[in-house]
């Protein structure tokens, strides 16, 4: 699949790139994006809920009545979850959500993720560019160049660039990354992505291993 490379005023630079078939052109897979996703929001997760048990519970350990003959159930002390203001009975303790992930499925899973977005004709290629100082007008002005503007963008660098990202990061609906820390997630949730040149060899040795 043929793309032509465009400069940051949106014209064509005349060049043109081949995306690489077996990233951009395969047949996607449903499932393992499921998966990739899920143990993306799952790592979101901070897992701090906490209720407090009947043990846990500042209260009297007093036997509330005799054993027998009260006419109802036994009753223990007033830190029973039976009682209002007692603990809870299997309440929620910190722990860790995430869980493990087959390199190779999370793998698939960007292939098939990027895979889609060419399908939609949502790939955009940029030839690299910098900024002098961080200024969010000047990002701005390329998405509009580029006639993104107003569309969830993920722009993929070959590097750390600092003039970029901090000029991209007031921007609600834009996300800066290097091409190496590219996840399924932020790939399906942009409406474009749009790669620098020199990015595309760095995806292609990162999900070519």
């Amino acid at each position: 699949m043929e793309v032509s490379v465009l400069n940051i005023n949106g014209q064509e630079t005349g060049r043109k790139v081949t995306l690489n078939e077996a990233i951009f052109g395969i047949e996607p897979n449903d499932h393992v994006i499921y998966l990739d996703v899920k143990q993306y929001l799952a790592n979101q997760r901070q897992g701090t809920a906490k209720a407090k048990e009947r043990s846990e519970h500042a209260g009297s350990t007093r036997k509330l009545g005799r054993q027998k003959g009260g006419g109802g159930a036994r009753h223990g002390d007033i830190n029973s979850p039976l009682m209002k203001g007692g603990g809870r009975v299997f309440g929620p303790k910190p722990r860790d959500y995430g869980f493990k992930l087959n390199k190779k499925v999370k793998v698939l899973a960007r292939k098939s993720a990027l895979s889609y977005k060419a399908q939609e004709n949502a790939i955009i290629v940029v030839e690299d560019f910098n900024f002098e100082a961080p200024k969010t007008k000047d990002f701005v002005n390329v998405t509009k160049n580029l006639k993104v503007d107003g569309k969830k963008v993920l722009l993929l660098l070959p590097g750390v660039n600092k003039n970029v990202y901090l000029s991209a990061r007031n921007l609600q609906k834009t996300e800066v990354m290097t091409a190496s820390a590219l996840n399924t997630y932020k790939v399906l949730n942009a409406d474009v992505v749009v790669v620098t040149e020199n990015s595309l060899p760095s995806i292609d040795t990162i999900l070519n291993k």
